[in-house]
């Protein structure tokens, strides 16, 4: 896995510098890229591109990951001591609470969940979970 920890860290490494051809040489064609703000995933080197190139344009993020393994996020989460500590933004795009709970749990024993998509979180005196409805059109 350390390999893909130094690919990983390479192309956020680019994709914080903008430099979108460089990120794509490192991806295998059939790339699945979070849609971060948005929700969902886009698929293959062309859909990324425009991804990016759309989020740029409405915003100007730097991502720095730190964390690449479940017991990682479990240490810090452990040091941070958050109200919840949330799972998002998952890499690889398949990985379950099944793969990423327990071994987070070997640090980390407050409150956990793995977000998925439309996932709300609604911040007061009180953490609550949801889902965002869609209004059918």
């Amino acid at each position: 896995m350390d390999g893909n920890v130094e690919l990983l860290k390479h192309i956020y490494n680019r994709f914080n510098a903008r430099d979108i051809d460089a990120a794509l040489r490192l991806m295998t064609p059939d790339v699945a890229w979070p849609r971060a703000f948005k929700g969902g995933f886009v698929r293959g080197p062309d859909e990324v591109r425009a991804y990016w190139t759309e989020q740029w344009s409405e915003i100007d993020p730097t991502v720095a990951p730190l964390a690449f393994h479940p017991e990682e996020a479990g240490r810090i989460f452990a040091l941070a001591r958050p109200r919840l500590a949330v799972y998002s933004h998952i890499v690889p795009s398949m990985a379950t609470a099944a793969d990423l709970v327990p071994p987070t749990r070997k640090e980390y024993k407050g409150r956990l969940a793995v977000g998925y998509d439309l996932m709300t979180i609604t911040i007061g005196e009180k953490i609550v979970l949801g889902r965002r409805s869609i209004a059918a059109r």
